[in-house]
């Protein structure tokens, strides 16, 4: 089973929650060792840009980082992503323990934050709930990280699940937050990167998992959901994608139009980006719902490489010009916030 293997070579014993972590004499720095929790943790922060040092453990945990955190820094204590593990095993249609419903989507997520200003670098949030497990639930979705908050910034941090990997949202309809994900490894088989907000992957390692069921697309990388109004949405670049499933058995993506924003019009972009053969070279897009094809969307592509990126049937593939795509960069994405920038 994938639970098993997920975490296998991991260093550090099993985190157990309710012990208070430690605050560095003097700094505004907690540490958060094996048999602490780090949600005590989260919640001992009482200003902005404050940092937690995770050390090297798995923490079996739900973790929610509150609009109040602004300007946190949550990192694993060395640079190894795969030594710091925050899992936990909750799907939408998990039941809550008092009975007032299953988690939804968005509930299911190990790790959610709305602070802006949030950086996570040096470490692995996971969710590693799994279909075969429970086939009584239907609602599948099983979130490792739901973000929301403006100036996200996620580096060299793994994120693992299966279907909704990372819900890349913002504060508000009609809000256009940022979040940038740098030197991230990305894992799942359906929509496992999706929402509405307006989010660069830059330098990231995106892999379809291997799927034991017996149709095709056996799922799809990307689902945003970016507002009509918003000009930018996803954008992926020198980035590459990789598969664990056969040849072809992937979609590069499908637009969500979300029952609550119907007037939504998904925004992707994949550029300078190396495609595996685990992608449909033919038609590497699909719909979710047939009211609002992809091909009314805002999807794109340019200067990609690799056999998934090979165009066979010009149309099923729509390309920037050379003035478009310089439009498209982590700069215009971002506007003034510039996290890349950064030592």
């Amino acid at each position: 089973m994938r639970r098993r293997t997920l975490l296998a070579g991991i260093a550090g014993a099993l985190a157990v929650t309710g012990t208070t972590p430690a605050l560095a004499s003097g700094r505004r720095v907690l540490h958060v060792r094996p048999g602490d929790s780090l949600q005590a943790a989260v919640d001992r922060v009482d200003g902005p840009g404050q940092t937690i040092v995770v050390h090297p453990g798995t923490y079996r945990e739900v973790v929610s980082v509150p609009a109040t955190a602004g300007g946190l820094t949550l990192r694993g204590a060395g640079r190894d992503p795969r030594d710091t593990v925050i899992v936990y095993d909750n799907a939408n249609g998990t039941p809550r323990p008092d009975g007032s419903g299953t988690y939804g989507t968005a509930g299911s997520a190990t790790f959610t934050s709305a602070a802006p200003g949030l950086t996570v670098r040096d470490l692995t949030l996971a969710n590693d709930w799994l279909r075969a497990d429970h086939p009584e639930i239907t609602g599948t979705q099983a979130v490792a990280a739901y973000t929301y908050g403006d100036r996200t910034h996620f580096d060299n941090v793994r994120l693992l699940a299966h279907q909704d990997t990372l819900f890349t949202e913002t504060t508000a309809l009609d809000a256009f937050d940022r979040q940038y994900f740098h030197r991230c490894y990305i894992e799942g088989d359906v929509d496992f990167v999706f929402g509405r907000a307006t989010a660069v992957f830059e330098s990231c390692h995106f892999h379809t998992l291997r799927r034991d069921v017996n149709f095709t697309p056996k799922g799809m990388v990307f689902a945003p959901s970016t507002a009509r109004a918003n000009p930018y949405g996803l954008l992926a670049v020198r980035s590459r994608i990789t598969s664990g499933a056969e040849d072809g058995a992937y979609k590069i993506a499908r637009p969500w139009v979300p029952s609550y924003e119907t007037t939504a019009r998904p925004s992707l972009v994949v550029r300078d980006t190396w495609i595996g053969p685990g992608i449909d070279a033919v038609a590497p897009y699909t719909n979710m719902r047939d009211a609002y094809p992809w091909q009314t969307m805002r999807f794109h592509e340019h200067a990609n490489s690799g056999p998934g990126a090979v165009t066979t049937v010009p149309e099923n593939r729509p390309r920037l010009t050379a003035e478009e795509a310089a439009r498209h960069t982590r700069r215009t994405y971002l506007r003034d916030w510039r996290p890349y920038e950064r030592p």
